[in-house]
């Protein structure tokens, strides 16, 4: 409930700011935001828009699963493993800063025009934030916290459950929902081209066309899938990080 409140007195205020702009803009160059809100509603009922809607969903949220995949177990290691960690860390922080983006042609024509080269491009990007935060969380950990495990005959295996896991989850799912908007962001760029579906393509295909009014219906439907997204990896948290939020009602 709060969250729905949330996201109405959000969209008021954006509706109110884009009423403004497009009066003083025109509604040629920028539409009246009901008549926006109007033709999205009226696209949500058609069987054409939940099909470039899915499309886009499962490209995003399977390179999110993706990078989740392989950058969380990751960053437990070289978080928690020095000599790992001193092996991979300087080839990480050396390539964090290059623009990932800068390589989709040649996931093009490594993996083809389908959906393969956009997941990978998205979890490319993403993978990195949650490995970095990852292992910054692991290497983060108080060492009093090992040696009460160990001092209670704990195992290795009770480290990593015990103490490595519930330690980074937090990092790691604080780097996924912040993800979200880069993930959407990266998914818009990729599918600008070389694809037929997504609600990226709607919104260049209609760009191209001068038809904003279909144009803004696939940026509100983005918006929709970001925030979709977003409360979801939110979700995620609360459910597998329960101690977190009870410590802070507490």
């Amino acid at each position: 409930m709060v969250a729905l409140l949330r996201y109405a007195a959000v969209i008021l205020v954006i509706g109110v700011l884009w009423k403004i702009a497009s009066v003083a803009l025109g509604n040629m160059i920028l539409p009246d935001p009901l008549d926006a809100m109007g033709a999205f509603l009226s696209a949500m009922g058609t069987a054409g828009f939940w099909k470039h809607f899915a499309a886009s969903a499962w490209r995003v949220v399977a390179a999110m699963a993706l990078a989740w995949g392989i950058a969380f177990p990751l960053g437990l290691l070289m978080g928690s493993v020095r000599r790992l960690d001193a092996m991979l860390a300087p080839f990480v922080f050396l390539t964090y800063p290059i623009p990932k983006i800068v390589l989709l042609p040649v996931f093009l024509l490594i993996l083809g025009l389908g959906d393969s080269s956009k997941i990978a491009m998205i979890s490319l990007i993403l993978g990195y934030q949650i490995l970095v935060t990852t292992r910054d969380g692991v290497r983060a950990i108080h060492p009093k916290y090992f040696d009460s495990v160990r001092s209670l005959g704990g195992s290795r295996w009770n480290l990593v459950t015990e103490v490595l896991v519930p330690a980074a989850l937090p990092h790691g799912f604080t780097s996924l929902r912040l993800g979200t908007g880069v993930a959407v962001a990266v998914l818009f760029f990729v599918e600008s081209f070389a694809t037929t579906s997504g609600l990226g393509y709607i919104i260049m295909d209609a760009w191209g066309a001068m038809d904003y009014i279909r144009m803004f219906t696939g940026i509100l439907g983005m918006s929709l899938l970001g925030a979709v997204l977003y409360e979801a990896a939110n979700l995620l948290e609360k459910r597998l990080c329960r101690w977190m939020f009870l410590r802070k009602k507490s």
